[in-house]
């Protein structure tokens, strides 16, 4: 068993050290927010944030989660960045599908928690990791600044 620290709690997980954060998640802790997508750390679906920077969960093992907050898409709306984020998604229509979204919200409010007003390579450079199949990156870009006029 290794206890981990998800949202604020200290969960139980019955699982190999050498598990991917993202399968603890999915699989052991039926916690489905955080999606799987290329499994190699490309694509960003997977992102949550951990000791508050966003890591790719698909090849992160839990042993090197121990002791440390790992924060997923299901904490953001209580999240004040993490909900003028999300707030800002629905607003400007961002997913289309909607399967990465999870992945470029967590990237984004990490971004914002560091950078009040980022420009546009600002955004660019921190969301770069984050594909979206749809190619919705002008309304992601746009949502970015929306959300940080809110937080303002």
């Amino acid at each position: 068993m290794i206890t981990l620290n998800i949202n604020g709690k200290d969960m139980q997980v019955d699982a190999d050290p050498s598990t991917p954060i993202l399968w603890a998640l999915r699989d052991n802790l039926n916690m489905t927010g955080t999606k799987f997508g290329c499994g190699a750390a490309l694509c960003g679906a997977c992102t949550v944030h951990l000791a508050g920077q966003p890591i790719r969960s698909c090849i992160t093992p839990i042993s090197a989660a121990a002791g440390q907050k790992i924060t997923t898409i299901e904490a953001m709306e209580g999240d004040k960045v993490g909900k003028a984020v999300q707030d800002a998604w629905v607003k400007l229509d961002v997913p289309q599908c909607g399967y990465c979204q999870s992945g470029q919200i967590m990237s984004a409010t990490a971004l914002l928690r560091t950078n009040k007003t980022p420009s546009d390579a600002d955004i660019d450079n921190a969301m770069s990791g984050n594909i979206c199949r749809c190619g919705t990156y002008q309304r992601i870009r746009a949502a970015i600044k929306d959300a940080a006029k809110t937080i303002a």
